[in-house]
């Protein structure tokens, strides 16, 4: 299968996953709109998914033999905008666009108004059932393609997600590939306050899921994960991505606050300089 775009270069792929962080803070502070710590949380894994992992093509969206991604989570979506720009689906000037009257980067993302954008998201915990459909298409019809899901903690207290996991097991879908966000913050507070969650691992090994834990800042890591998931052919893998929301912006990291908060000017001057200071310091590694 070809079509698989891989930078390998770990010293590239934290530049672009630095790159990715300044859009969001950019695009947020042009909104005035959006969540900030998840999205921001999330660079490194879809700097990983979008420049390694995906057999995609940004020249051709609809290739019929790409892998598809769902977003879940769909309130983090500036993160996958901005990976999306920087692999070339569209200009990266696009995306001071976000949350705009006209703009094809809606608040949620929405299928058909951006190619590249598999599914609409919106409601939580819808996500996974759409993957696990998707599964079943590719596999009942022998097709090669995978089906990658991002989801978030704070999902697994709706009733559907284990729904869907309950079905995919059943279906035995080793072409699917869950990825869930594990920074323990939603809307309300700490997942573990506002509905305990664990242990995760193991309810996932008790519905008959493959279960991989790793760090999700760790983009080596997280990319050996996926490869391995790929090795399983008779039961589905959720990877458990355990990240700081707001990661490398020191006044918002592990804050349930910024959730749903977007910075100021202020703040996001100061996001924009921590992050050039970490970018300073990838380029004077001797990666």
């Amino acid at each position: 299968m070809g079509n698989r775009i891989r930078v390998t270069s770990a010293k590239q792929l934290k530049l672009i996953a630095n790159s990715i962080r300044q859009d969001v803070i950019r695009m947020l502070l042009e909104a005035k709109s959006g969540h900030s710590a998840g999205s921001v949380g999330l660079a490194d894994i879809f700097t990983a998914l979008y420049f390694n992992v995906l057999y995609h093509d940004p020249k051709n969206p609809a290739w019929p033999d790409r892998d598809r991604l769902v977003l879940s989570n769909a309130h983090v979506c500036p993160v996958m905008y901005a990976a999306m720009a920087r692999i070339g689906y569209f200009p990266v000037e696009e995306l001071l666009t976000l949350r705009k009257l006209g703009s094809r980067l809606q608040g949620h993302p929405h299928t058909g108004s951006l190619p590249g954008v598999e599914t609409s998201g919106g409601p939580l915990g819808q996500g996974l059932s759409q993957a696990v459909g998707m599964a079943l298409v590719s596999k009942r019809e022998k097709k090669r393609w995978r089906v990658y899901c991002i989801v978030s903690d704070g999902e697994q207290n709706e009733g559907q997600t284990w729904e869907a996991i309950m079905l995919a097991s059943k279906y035995k879908l080793g072409n699917l590939t869950a990825i869930m966000d594990r920074n323990s913050i939603q809307m309300d507070g700490m997942t573990e306050d506002v509905m305990p969650l664990e242990p995760l691992a193991e309810k996932y090994k008790a519905f008959g899921w493959r279960v991989l834990e790793v760090d999700g800042h760790n983009i080596a890591k997280f990319i050996e994960a996926c490869e391995e998931s790929k090795a399983e052919y008779n039961r589905p893998t959720m990877i458990i991505a355990h990240t700081i929301p707001g990661r490398g912006i020191p006044y918002m990291e592990y804050l349930s606050e910024w959730h749903g908060k977007t910075p100021s000017k202020e703040q996001a001057d100061e996001a924009i300089a921590l992050l050039e200071e970490e970018r300073k310091r990838i380029e004077g590694d001797g990666l």
